[in-house]
């Protein structure tokens, strides 16, 4: 580096930093080029291939896996590049293992070249210095928001956001019902937040009461307690009278002076309740409004409104919903949206400990419970709503994560080639020529999508010094 003379009467106060070193940093932790295969960390390029592969046929006859890559050296320096109008690549090949049955195939294939980051930070594509604009986007994790209904009532919601997957957002309506939707852009995938949480496990209403309501034995049999004391109680179950089967109280009645005093008058002396103060029986209303009663039916019910047309059977249904937030090839939370979640939800125990994994990137059931109560508590005032412009809320996509979006891109429609030679392949018309992972594996998805990103991406930009005075 050249020295730097000051000539100015002013000390400087702090060292300045390498404004530079986030970028540089990103970039090696993606390729991570000079780790040996064995040590990498799974994290960049490296996670990409682990999540994409292995790749199994539909009949599970053949196994594609990805065992490592290699990044090989540079035919040029950077600054032959420049003069050349070429780019600062390197060739990218990746080894393969093949099982077919028995047999076990291991091939090397080229698969495009990787533009290599200069120590100044930028990339030489095609003879011009790019640099990779870091991206602000709002952060995975979850935020609360607020909207106007066209009659004037405020509706409150909250949005689970992962970093890839389908996002989970719950909302209130103007009923005061909780509703849950999986995807906005249609309105038809909606159903009742009691229906979802059956589909997680929680299929009957004691299971479903017992996340969020303490219940408790209400004795009648001397005096009847004031009004001040059973404000917030509720009926548990449905009461009779055993003389005349005359029904005397509903489930999930609010409970009053008179009610109580004709079940006395019956003979009745203690009735089992429910505490409902936390929220004033929101949650409640939704229960009773429910048409669902059991896991089964609610999967049937969601998979009917997700998959409209397809016959709904529980087994499916339990599938469907594993796929979409408890896999981790289709649901991530990341790093930064699992700590979100904890911090938000506040996952911890009495010593500061996480109660949930922090190394957890798929959904919890717990989230979607401490989610439901702290919109409650929003509802009710005793919490506020975030603010959707917060810095807070927002994180920074650097060059490495950029990349590793679009080279999980190019290697979706890698995964979705090979399976579909996979199918096409025929021994017996193909016998002379064995399947081999050069045959199945196209190299051009991953490199045109690569290639395509430093071309003509909005992020990729002329690194023309620009004088911003």
């Amino acid at each position: 580096m050249v020295e730097r003379t000051d000539f100015g009467k002013l000390q400087p106060v702090i060292q300045p930093p390498n404004l530079i070193d986030i970028q540089v940093r990103s970039f090696a932790d993606f390729l991570q080029k000079d780790v040996p295969p064995a040590r990498r960390k799974n994290m960049g390029l490296q996670a990409v291939f682990k999540e994409i592969f292995p790749i199994d046929n539909f009949d599970g006859k053949y196994t594609l896996d990805f065992v490592k890559y290699d990044v090989a050296e540079p035919k040029m320096s950077p600054l032959e590049a420049l003069a050349e109008a070429e780019t600062y690549k390197a060739a990218l090949n990746v080894t393969f293992r093949l099982k077919d049955k028995d047999e076990v195939r291991e091939e090397s294939v080229f698969m495009g070249d990787i533009p290599l980051m200069t120590d100044s930070g930028a990339f030489v594509v095609n003879g011009a210095e790019r640099v990779i604009v870091s991206q602000l986007h709002r952060s995975p994790g979850i935020c609360s928001e607020r909207t106007v209904h066209p009659n004037g009532s405020s509706l409150f919601s909250m949005r689970i956001i992962p970093d890839h997957g389908s996002w989970i957002e719950i909302q209130f309506d103007t009923a005061d019902q909780i509703w849950v939707y999986m995807d906005r852009r249609r309105r038809r995938r909606k159903f009742r937040v009691t229906a979802f949480l059956r589909a997680l496990g929680y299929s009957t209403d004691e299971d479903i009461l017992g996340l969020f309501y303490t219940k408790k034995v209400l004795n009648i049999g001397r005096s009847i307690p004031s009004d001040k004391t059973i404000e917030n109680l509720v009926f548990q179950d449905e009461v009779k009278d055993e003389e005349t089967g005359v029904f005397l109280a509903r489930r999930y009645e609010k409970l009053s002076g008179p009610v109580l005093r004709q079940l006395k008058a019956a003979g009745i002396r203690s009735v089992q309740v429910i505490d409902a103060s936390w929220d004033n029986g929101t949650l409640l209303e939704t229960l009773r409004n429910d048409d669902t009663r059991t896991e089964e039916d609610a999967l049937k019910d969601i998979y009917h409104k997700l998959r409209p047309g397809d016959p709904a059977t529980p087994s499916t249904a339990k599938q469907l919903i594993k796929r979409l937030f408890f896999d981790e090839k289709h649901y991530d939370l990341g790093l930064v949206g699992r700590y979100k979640l904890n911090q938000k939800l506040n996952h911890y125990d009495a010593n500061g400990r996480p109660t949930v994994d922090p190394e957890c990137r798929v959904l919890d059931n717990s989230d979607v419970i401490e989610a439901i109560k702290h919109l409650v508590a929003i509802h009710l005032g005793k919490e506020s709503v975030d603010d959707i412009d917060h810095l807070g809320s927002r994180r920074i996509r650097t060059v490495g994560e950029l990349l590793e979006n679009q080279c999980r891109i190019g290697l979706t429609r890698t995964e979705r080639v090979v399976r579909e030679r996979m199918s096409l392949y025929d021994p017996d018309t193909n016998g002379s020529q064995p399947m081999t992972p050069t045959r199945l594996v196209n190299s051009k998805s991953l490199s045109s999508v690569v290639n395509d990103f430093f071309g003509r991406s909005q992020l990729s930009q002329f690194m023309d010094q620009t004088n911003p005075l």
